[in-house]
C-alpha cells in the first residue's frame, strides 16, 4: 500500500517527505520532482520566501541507478532560510492561522504550532506526489491543476485548451491496452504525451498557472497589485482534471475507501483550502436529475481500450461515480481562502497581558493561488496513484502494468 509523511519545520533545517509502498523497476526522473517544486513556489503575488529558498530534492534512499527498489523513499528538501534555534516566541495569536488552538491543544508554544502548520510543509507533498505521479505517467494517466479564478475575476478555459484537453482523452481512448505483449505494453501514445507537454508549457506560461487568456490574467493581476496596495490578499478557485483513469479505482463497499472522499480530505487538508466539490459539485443541487446525471452509451469499436466501450456525452459527475471512476476525466476544484497574514493587521490579543493588541506582521504572499494548483495536483497524483496500486498492485511496475491489462482483457467476455 502506497503511503507517505512529510516532516519538518517551517524555518527549521529542511522538509522531508517519506515515501513507502513504492513499486520497484521504476525509473525516477528527478528532473519532474524538482520542476514541480519550482513551480509551488511560482506565480504572481508571492512573497519575499521565494526569493531565499530554490527548492530541489535530494533523494536519499530507495533508488539506486536511477530504478526504485521498493524500499522506502525518502526525499529532502533543504531550507536555505534555516534560522529556527534564534526565534522567538510569539506573544499573540494570528487571526486565521492555528497558533491559538494549537497552543490550546498542545499546552505549547505558538511558535512551536506554526512552524509545523505552515504551508512551507507542502514543499515535501509537492516532492512526494510529483514521484507518485511517475506511477501514473507509466500507467497512462496524465494528471494537470490550473487556476481557474483569482478572487472576484474568472479565468475560464481556453478554446485551445479544451481542445487539448479533449484530444488528450480521445487519444488515451483508442489506445489499445490488451496487448500481447503485456509486460511491456505502452499505454499511452506519443501523440497524446505531446499534447499533454502542450497543455503544461500553455499553462506554465502563465503568471497564474491558468489556461485562459492573457486579459483575464491581466485582470487577476491587476486583482492581486490592488490587494497589495491595501494591505490585503486574494484568495481564489484551482481545477485538477486527471485523464486516463481506468474503471474502477476507489470503490463503494467501505466508506471511507471511496475515491471522492479520499480525494476531498487530502485536498482540504492542503493550508488555506474551504471548499472541495468534484463534477458539477454545488451547481447540482440547482438543477433537476435529468442535467446532472451522465447517459451511457456503448461503442464496440472501443471494447478493447480503457473505457471497454462505453462512453458518456457528459461528465457532469466528474469521473466519479459511487466512489469508483467510470473512465470519464477526474474534474476536482477547490475553493483557497486570502492568505490570513495581512500587511494591514487585524485585531489579535496580547497572551501575557490580555490586552488588545494588531497582529504580528510576517513576512506573507499576496496571493497563493498558484502554488495551491501544484499542492492539490500533487495530493490528486498521491491518492490516485494509491488507488491504482490497491487496484492493480504489485512489486516490480511489470506486474502493476500487467495487472492493469489483465483486468481491461477480462470485460470484453463478461460483456458478451
Amino acid at each position: 500500500m502506497l503511503n507517505y509523511h512529510t516532516a519538518g519545520e517551517s524555518h527549521g533545517k529542511g522538509i522531508l517527505a517519506l515515501v513507502t509502498g513504492f513499486p520497484a523497476g521504476i525509473q525516477v526522473d528527478e528532473s519532474v520532482i524538482n520542476r514541480e517544486l519550482k513551480r509551488r513556489q511560482g506565480g504572481y503575488g508571492r512573497g519575499g520566501r521565494q526569493d531565499v529558498e530554490t527548492d530541489t530534492a535530494e533523494i536519499l534512499t530507495g533508488v539506486w541507478g536511477n530504478l526504485t527498489l521498493g524500499g522506502p523513499i525518502s526525499l529532502w528538501v533543504k531550507n536555505k532560510d534555516y534560522r529556527l534555534p534564534g526565534l522567538t516566541d510569539l506573544d499573540s495569536p494570528r487571526p486565521g492561522h492555528g497558533d491559538l488552538s494549537g497552543s490550546r491543544k498542545y499546552l505549547s508554544s505558538m511558535r512551536g504550532i506554526l512552524e509545523r502548520a505552515s504551508a512551507r510543509e507542502t514543499a515535501g507533498r509537492v516532492a512526494a506526489g510529483a514521484l507518485a505521479r511517475q506511477i501514473l505517467d507509466f500507467l497512462g494517466v496524465e494528471v494537470f491543476g490550473f487556476v481557474t479564478r483569482i478572487g472576484k475575476v474568472e479565468m475560464p478555459v481556453s478554446r485551445e485548451a479544451e481542445e487539448l484537453f479533449s484530444r488528450i482523452e480521445a487519444g488515451i481512448v483508442t489506445d489499445d491496452l490488451a496487448a500481447e505483449d503485456e509486460m511491456n505494453a505502452e499505454f499511452s501514445g506519443d501523440e497524446t504525451a505531446e499534447m499533454a507537454e502542450k497543455l503544461r508549457k500553455l499553462r506554465d506560461a502563465s503568471d497564474f498557472y491558468s489556461l485562459t487568456d492573457a486579459e483575464a490574467d491581466a485582470g487577476a493581476k491587476a486583482e492581486v497589485d490592488t490587494a497589495k496596495e491595501a494591505g490585503d490578499t486574494v484568495g481564489g478557485i484551482v481545477e485538477i482534471r486527471a485523464v486516463g483513469l481506468p474503471f474502477g479505482l476507489g470503490t463503494h463497499a467501505e466508506w471511507q475507501r471511496k475515491l471522492d472522499g479520499q480525494l476531498a480530505q487530502a485536498v482540504m487538508a492542503v493550508q488555506a483550502i474551504k471548499g472541495v466539490e468534484i463534477g458539477l459539485g454545488f451547481r447540482s443541487a440547482e438543477l433537476p436529475g435529468s442535467e446532472v446525471h451522465d447517459a451511457i452509451h456503448f461503442r464496440p469499436e472501443d471494447v478493447e481500450s480503457r473505457t471497454c466501450g462505453f462512453a458518456r456525452p457528459t461528465n457532469h459527475a466528474g469521473g466519479l461515480e459511487a466512489g469508483m471512476t467510470n473512465t470519464k476525466p477526474l474534474i476536482l476544484r477547490a475553493a483557497m481562502k486570502p492568505i490570513p497574514t495581512l500587511a494591514k493587521a487585524l485585531g489579535t490579543i496580547d497572551t501575557t497581558t490580555g490586552q488588545a493588541c494588531p497582529s504580528h506582521p510576517q513576512r506573507s504572499d499576496v496571493c497563493a493561488v498558484p502554488a495551491a494548483a501544484v499542492v492539490a495536483q500533487a495530493m490528486c497524483a498521491l491518492v490516485l496513484a494509491q488507488a491504482a496500486l490497491e487496484k492493480f498492485g504489485g512489486d516490480h511496475l511489470d506486474q502493476v502494468r500487467a495487472h492493469l491489462a489483465h483486468d481491461l482483457a477480462a470485460v470484453a467476455p463478461y460483456l458478451s
